[in-house]
Formats: C-alpha cells, sequence, structure tokens
C-alpha cells in the first residue's frame, strides 16, 4: 500500500506505519550502541589509569629496592667496623695478660 490524499487529507497506510516504526527502532538502536561506545570509553579510561598506577607502584618499588641495598650496605659496614673494633679491644687484653 502507499500513501494516498483524499480530499487534501493525508492518510498514512500500515507502510508508513512501519517506516516510522523502523526509524524509531534505529534510532534506539543508535541510543544502545552510544551508551555501549561511552562505557567502552570509560573502561579504557580506568584501564590507563591503572596502568599509570602499576608504573608508578613500580618505580616506588624500585627506589625501596634502592633504600634496602643502602640500608643493608649500612648494617654490613657497621658489622666490619664493629668486628675490627672487637678484635682490636681482644688483641689489646691480650697484649695486657
Amino acid at each position: 500500500m502507499s500513501s494516498q490524499l483524499t480530499n487534501n487529507n493525508y492518510t498514512m497506510v500500515p507502510e508508513s506505519l512501519n517506516n516510522i516504526n523502523l526509524v524509531q527502532e534505529m534510532k534506539k538502536e543508535r541510543e544502545d550502541w552510544t551508551r555501549l561506545y561511552y562505557k567502552m570509553l570509560k573502561g579504557l579510561e580506568t584501564m590507563i589509569d591503572v596502568q599509570k598506577m602499576v608504573k608508578d607502584i613500580k618505580k616506588l618499588m624500585e627506589e625501596v629496592n634502592t633504600m634496602l641495598t643502602e640500608v643493608e650496605g649500612t648494617i654490613l659496614a657497621t658489622s666490619i667496623n664493629n668486628r675490627i673494633v672487637n678484635a682490636t679491644n681482644i688483641a689489646g687484653i691480650s697484649e695486657d695478660l
């Protein structure tokens, strides 16, 4: 069926109604895809933020590792100095005896 003109009144026939419904469905699908697109963008933004945080954490871990290595070096040097002092004291005591 097609549209008809009757006494200056426009009459819509079922085909036209189907077209209107189709246009409404297409509009709804476009809106659904748009919402999905923005959800995906939000997800990607979140993933990028997590990657940045992981990078920052990795950098902090490297700094902590460096500090621990320095602390270990200090402890080792102190231990060596302590042993030298102890050995010197023992040597001094044995000379006195």
